[in-house]
Order: C-alpha cells, then sequence, then structure tokens
C-alpha cells in the first residue's frame, strides 16, 4: 500500500488534535452514536463556519480510525458508516485567459520568476512539483518532463497520488525558455533545482507562498485580475486555467487533459478543474435557436 505523503499525516493530525480529541476524547468509543457525530459536524458548518469539504475529510478520518479499531478488535462496529456529509465545494477558483496570462508574465521582469509561471501555465504542474524539479528531470531528448517527486515540508517526498508520478510534455517553445533560464541561472547542474532560492544560494527551491504574495498576485492585479482581498490566487490557479482552456476553447479531448493534469480519475478533470464557459453556453442556445428556425425578426 502506498503510504501516506507528509502534508497527508500532518492535515490528519491536524483534524485529530484539534477536533476530534476535544469533542470525543472524554467518551467510550463503542458508545458514541451516529447522530452524535451527524450532529456534530453539522455544527462545526453551522456555528463555526467549516467548508463541507473539510468537515468531508474529518468525517473520513473518523472512519478509517474505526476501521482500524475494528481491525485490531478495539470496537465491534463503526458509527461513521451511517453519518452523511456534503462534500461538493462552493469554491470556484479564478481562472485567467491566456492573454492575461501574457500580461502577467510581462509584468515579471526576472527571468527566474517569468520561466517559473510559464512552466507552471504550460504544463500546469502543482506548485509542490514545481519547486522539486531538478535539470536532470527536464528530458529535452525526449520532449517531456518527468515528475517523481514533489516538495513538502522542507524536503522532497513521493507524488500526490500514484497516477501523478508520471511525464508532462516539453513544447520546444517551453524549451527554448527552459534552456534560456537555465543559461542565466547560477544553479545549472543537473542535480540543482530549476527554480532556485537565490537567498539560499540554490540549497533549496524557492518559497512558492512568497513569490505568489510579492511577485504573482501584483504582477496578475496589473494585468487585469479581479482579486478580491482574502480571495485565493496562485500558482494552482493556472493549472485550473489551462485545463478550462484546453476542455472549453481548445476542445481538447477531456482525456487528453485528463493525462495532462495527471488526475487518476477523469471526473475530476471535468468537475474540479473545468468551469462553465459562457460563450460556449451562449452559442449552443444559438444554434438551438437557429435549428427552430426562429429569429429576433420574429418579436412580436
Amino acid at each position: 500500500m502506498r503510504p501516506k505523503s507528509v502534508n497527508t499525516i500532518s492535515h490528519v493530525e491536524q483534524i485529530v488534535r484539534a477536533y476530534l480529541i476535544p469533542r470525543f476524547g472524554n467518551e467510550i468509543a463503542e458508545g458514541i452514536k451516529p447522530l452524535d457525530i451527524q450532529r456534530w459536524l453539522k455544527s462545526l458548518h453551522d456555528s463555526n463556519s467549516l467548508a463541507w469539504t473539510t468537515i468531508s475529510k474529518m468525517r473520513g478520518v473518523m472512519r478509517r480510525i474505526y476501521k482500524i479499531g475494528i481491525l485490531h478488535e478495539h470496537v465491534a462496529k463503526n458509527p461513521v458508516l451511517h453519518v452523511e456529509t456534503r462534500s461538493k465545494t462552493d469554491y470556484k477558483p479564478i481562472v485567467i485567459i491566456p492573454s492575461q496570462t501574457l500580461a502577467i508574465l510581462n509584468a515579471l521582469p526576472s527571468p527566474l520568476h517569468f520561466t517559473l509561471v510559464l512552466t507552471c501555465a504550460a504544463t500546469a504542474l502543482r506548485a509542490s512539483e514545481m519547486l522539486a524539479l531538478r535539470w536532470s528531470d527536464v528530458l529535452w531528448n525526449e520532449g517531456r518532463i518527468r515528475i517523481s517527486k514533489r516538495r513538502a515540508k522542507g524536503k522532497d517526498g513521493e507524488t500526490k497520488t500514484e497516477a501523478s508520478d508520471g511525464y508532462v510534455p516539453l513544447h520546444p517553445i517551453l524549451a527554448a525558455h527552459l534552456r534560456s533560464w537555465r543559461e542565466q541561472s547560477p544553479h545549472a547542474k543537473d542535480g540543482d533545482f530549476v527554480f532556485p532560492s537565490l537567498r539560499a544560494c540554490g540549497s533549496v527551491p524557492l518559497s512558492a507562498s512568497i513569490f505568489v504574495a510579492d511577485h504573482l498576485r501584483p504582477a496578475a492585479k496589473k494585468a487585469g485580475v479581479h482579486i478580491e482581498d482574502g480571495q485565493r490566487f496562485g500558482l494552482h490557479n493556472l493549472r485550473h486555467s489551462l485545463s478550462n482552456w484546453l476542455v472549453n476553447k481548445a476542445k481538447v479531448e477531456p482525456k487528453t487533459v485528463q493525462g495532462i493534469l495527471r488526475h487518476s480519475k477523469i471526473q475530476t478533470t471535468l468537475d474540479l478543474y473545468t468551469q462553465e464557459d459562457r460563450d460556449e453556453t451562449l452559442a449552443a442556445q444559438g444554434e438551438y435557436l437557429t435549428a427552430l428556425g426562429v429569429s429576433s425578426s420574429m418579436v412580436q
């Protein structure tokens, strides 16, 4: 069985310590009823304003704890199996169009930052995967980039999922920009980070959070991207934007887009990484009205 990632372990520990122990720590596991869990989870949403996706993860952790408890014969039943939560998120990521991405690139004077954003926008790599890249992962002759690890908690770890472990395409245009950056980078050996922290002399990759706050968000606002205070916008939005454009505008087969994003399930690609395209829906409605034989001249 594939071990849990460092990030996943950290999230589970946070849920257990911050929520499960304070609520159920003094109760006997066998005595906890499904309705008690249901009411508590609902109160977290109603009173604590926690998102249903977060609450669903808590339910998943509790379910797993009971499952392990049954395996080791500490409990006989799993009350969480009868508990229901909503899992669909209300979050809609900011999706930008190619012209806005270009404007962001033009607002980044540093070749390091320019190449980072371009690579992220063209490959849909996760930020953690970008930061883990070494020059040896760029397979110039094969026209692809190897993704075999991600950066978390200051060190390399396994990719998010088994499907994430693979390759993304390296188009000649992107390759030319990466070659140009490598020629300028003071850290250009095969084992060096592609996107290093210059302040740390390349010993670690740059900080994604600092880059987003100091450079990407200001560049995006300058490019005309509407970002409200507190609204999320970072490198992951480039991943959403590429998938959305490929499906809705370029009409690329969803299966191909799934391969680029390296999702294990195509439904994830369609549900979470593509949004309804207003131009497309308007055109579709127009095609139906035309087929119907109705025109604006028939307005009564």
